[in-house]
């Protein structure tokens, strides 16, 4: 199987494993290193191995702040990986990759297939500043063709850092438990001042109108979040309506500093 580059191009299908690239026969290596992390089955020499773990994770961070250190104002933008590019989730991806270079924004991505291909497609095409950070799985995927600079990881807890660090705004478009647990992250490290002038756009009302229909009938309206919190979310179907949150927010912390 082979994957379509912007140039005409092919290159095989591969695997990340951090910075190391396994194509062919090396896809059947089919553990990540954040499952043998985690996973505690095994013989119990795997005990003494976690020290130089650390030092791994370490160098991870290391990396990935090195890498994105200069990046400028940036927004990160989650969406399904199995958004195919006849569909048109795809190409909101790609106006929305595209209008945030329009202001300013680069744009990031977990740097897969997809919606995350769609907006850095959108972003490197518009002259923006289009970055994937992508993850070790299971499976076969690679850092997608429209990726101008992307950063490989093997723990998703240091990839969510960065995520978080490099970003002014979250925009989430239709996509799966990945996309739910990131969004569900951002919410949490808005609302406990962990992050600040952080706005959350959830793009695509006809998908996400029943979670926030749930969130305000059953976790407002029950007293397990109180009304500031529902109003963290920014719920949309225009594209310019999602860059003005990510602007009118970035003015006001810019204000507050």
């Amino acid at each position: 199987m082979t994957i379509e580059r912007p140039n005409g191009a092919e290159r095989p299908q591969e695997k990340q494993r951090g910075p190391v690239v396994l194509r062919r026969s090396r896809l059947s290596e089919a553990s990540t290193t954040d499952q043998r992390l985690l996973d505690s089955r095994g013989p119990t020499d795997w005990v003494h191995t976690d020290p130089w773990r650390v030092l791994r994770i370490q160098s991870e961070f290391v990396e990935g702040f090195g890498a994105l250190a200069e990046v400028p104002r940036a927004v990160t933008v989650f969406g399904s990986a199995r958004t195919p590019r006849e569909d048109p989730e795809y190409q909101r991806g790609v106006e929305i990759g595209a209008a945030l270079a329009g202001i300013g924004c680069g744009a990031i991505t977990g740097g897969g297939p997809g919606t995350m291909e769609a907006v850095n497609r959108g972003a490197s095409e518009a002259g923006g500043l289009s970055i994937g950070l992508g993850i070790e799985l299971p499976f076969e995927q690679g850092l997608n063709p429209w990726v101008d600079l992307g950063v490989n990881f093997r723990y998703f807890f240091v990839r969510k850092t960065m995520f978080v660090k490099y970003a002014q705004a979250f925009i989430c478009l239709p996509g799966g438990f990945g996309t739910l647990d990131e969004l569900f992250e951002s919410l949490t490290l808005v609302q406990t001042k962990k992050v600040t002038k952080f706005p959350i756009v959830l793009f695509g009302k006809s998908y996400w109108q029943g979670l926030y229909d749930w969130v305000r009938d059953s976790m407002h309206a029950s007293g397990k979040i109180d009304a500031k919190d529902l109003a963290l979310l920014h719920l949309t179907d225009d594209v310019d309506d999602a860059m003005s949150v990510v602007h009118e927010a970035y003015e006001a912390w810019e204000a507050a500093h």
